[in-house]
């Protein structure tokens, strides 16, 4: 390997991973093949297949970087590791059909410790309703490193991309943020103390919910069966993942638009809240910049408020607004603060 010039070295921390990921588009930015209609920059990759789009997206979880096995179960990790890549499909309004899974570990695992974590694998299977057709094995050096892709459909007039958001249309999210982030909470504090007295048995009880949200999230295709019920096809997504503030800076570059969110309609579930105040967390905090909720970010348009506002789990947080009005939350109070992505960074 030649000797690289530190003089000209760029650091990966100076362009984060989105940065990273930008690099890597523009040296791929056309396509030599018709039916790649979409490539990186989305939740998901379209490939044309005529009267309906494929739907591909990848996602890889490393050891200690994104789970942390001494209080990840193994079953949980696999549930898991299938439901955030469903949950990239369910952000392109798209219904997941197929999955690959590829694992690279090292001898400390056993043959039954393979089967708990494909036991979890199967169970999210069953649930979001795909087939596992393939993937890869082999060893690692040190820990466990997982890579799933998953594989989707969608009609060509309902596919769903973050650049579709229009100044006026309305935000939605569904289900409850920041939970995730506090289970994580739970969970490091009862690992630390677990290290410090390994006698000691887990402290859980009143932090079920947010434990569970951390260690099993489920991917919202739910909501894409029900909004298609309804007939309304949401005019960009996203799942969120890296924290709301994260996603919607996302959805804002992308469609070239601002947005306000307000701070009394975030949802914020009433334990979730309780747990952050018990850990001297600012709840609004943890659901603008926790992520792992693993929940939906869509926009609609003021036509379709009627038709979604009855629907179980969604939430009307906001609204787009021209690009010059800037990406802002107002709080209780009606100040304006502009948003800054605080979430999980990668590199």
């Amino acid at each position: 390997m030649a000797k690289e010039d530190n003089q000209n070295r760029t650091e990966l921390a100076a362009l984060g991973e989105f940065g990273l990921i930008d690099r890597i588009a523009e040296k791929f930015s056309t396509f030599k093949h018709q039916e790649t209609a979409l490539g990186i920059g989305d939740d998901a990759a379209l490939m044309d297949c005529g009267d309906f789009y494929q739907v591909v997206s990848t996602d890889m979880l490393v050891e200690m970087i994104h789970f942390d096995l001494s209080y990840m179960p193994l079953q949980h990790l696999g549930f898991k590791a299938v439901a955030v890549n469903i949950s990239d499909i369910a952000a392109m309004n798209a219904i997941p059909k197929q999955i690959t899974v590829s694992i690279a570990l090292s001898n400390r695992f056993s043959v039954e410790a393979l089967d708990a974590f494909y036991d979890g694998v199967h169970k999210a299977c069953e649930v979001f309703g795909v087939d596992l057709v393939g993937g890869d094995t082999t060893a690692s050096n040190h820990g466990l490193v997982i890579s799933i892709t998953a594989i989707g459909t969608v009609d060509k007039d309902k596919v769903v991309k973050r650049s579709g958001a229009k100044s006026g249309d309305i935000v939605c999210a569904t289900g409850d943020l920041g939970a995730a982030y506090i289970g994580l909470q739970v969970l490091v504090r009862e690992k630390q103390e677990f290290q410090a007295n390994p006698q000691m048995q887990p402290k859980l009880e009143g932090y079920d919910y947010v434990v569970g949200r951390q260690l099993k999230p489920m991917a919202r295709m739910d909501v894409i069966h029900e909004l298609g019920k309804v007939g309304v096809v949401p005019t960009a997504m996203m799942d969120i993942s890296d924290g709301l503030a994260s996603e919607l800076l996302h959805i804002c570059r992308h469609s070239k638009v601002g947005v306000n969110i307000f701070e009394d309609k975030l949802p914020i579930d009433e334990v979730a809240y309780e747990n952050a105040v018990e850990f001297q967390l600012d709840p609004v905090t943890a659901a603008m910049n926790g992520g792992e909720d693993y929940e939906l970010l869509f926009t609609i348009k003021q036509d379709d408020y009627e038709k979604i506002k009855n629907l179980p789990d969604i939430h009307t947080i906001g609204y787009i607004q021209a690009e010059e009005k800037g990406k802002n939350l107002v709080t209780k109070q009606g100040n304006v603060y502009p948003l800054q992505a605080q979430g999980f960074t990668h590199m």
